[in-house]
């Protein structure tokens, strides 16, 4: 079940939620240090994340499940950010070269929807980066803060519904090692939390973080004579003409 907007955005406004701010964008720069001409779409509720992208990406907007809803974002100038049900996106086939997923993954009730359309948006070249609570952390086992709710996943649980649903793991990493409290003390010393427990307790970080690229064929069994072999066949071509949406021109964009 969905965490209410009003509730996520009350966190990350806590001395807490910009701590972990800070962090996880500073983790996501050390996957993604360039995205230059990308366009980067953040789901479920990646605006925390996104403003470090908005003076370099071609464009970055951020779309909202119906079911947690939606706050105005960025708060100066034209609003990037939209309702929409997870399994029905507004966007046109392989559209964003590049994919948020935070706050989305553990608490969705249509899992196989949500990553069908992740699927069916990114472009050929894209990347996804599914950033969830991890089922060893202590982020986890409370619900004090938003990571404290829904499913979490370990690594190699989050590896293999990631390889389900037509996407191939390409980096993995671990962020938020610094217990939830709101200890002054303990903020000010994050980025040293951080460095320790990168270095020496990855498998207890507070989110689990995979990068992952679109699998592009799948296999088919086709029946010929006498005997059946497995044929690689591509799947998700462009549909041209789909709409425009979101700002995006009439014509799918082709694989990178």
């Amino acid at each position: 079940m969905y965490t209410d907007v009003v509730d996520l955005r009350e966190f990350y406004d806590t001395s807490l939620g910009q701590m972990a701010r800070r962090i996880l964008r500073r983790r996501i720069r050390q996957l993604w240090p360039d995205v230059r001409g990308e366009i980067v779409l953040g789901l479920g509720y990646a605006t925390p994340l996104l403003r470090t992208f908005r003076d370099e990406a071609e464009r970055v907007l951020a779309v909202m499940p119906a079911r947690q809803g939606v706050t105005r974002w960025p708060p100066d100038g034209l609003g990037l950010t939209a309702l929409a049900e997870e399994a029905e996106l507004p966007l046109p086939d392989m559209s964003v070269d590049r994919i948020i997923l935070l706050h989305g993954l553990e608490v969705t009730e249509n899992l196989a929807g949500l990553m069908r359309e992740c699927w069916r948006v990114l472009a050929g070249g894209g990347r996804l980066l599914a950033i969830v609570p991890n089922r060893r952390g202590i982020w986890a086992r409370t619900d004090r803060t938003p990571f404290g709710h829904g499913r979490p996943y370990s690594a190699s649980q989050l590896s293999r519904m990631l390889r389900d649903h037509s996407f191939v793991p390409q980096r993995s990493t671990g962020a938020l090692y610094i217990p939830p409290l709101r200890a002054r003390f303990l903020l000010g010393a994050a980025t040293a939390w951080e460095e320790v427990g990168l270095r020496w307790f990855e498998t207890f970080s507070g989110v689990v973080m995979i990068e992952a690229s679109k699998q592009l064929y799948q296999t088919s069994n086709v029946r010929r004579k006498r005997r059946h072999r497995p044929v690689l066949l591509p799947v998700g071509q462009a549909r041209p003409g789909y709409g425009v949406a979101a700002g995006f021109p009439a014509e799918s964009r082709e694989p990178g």
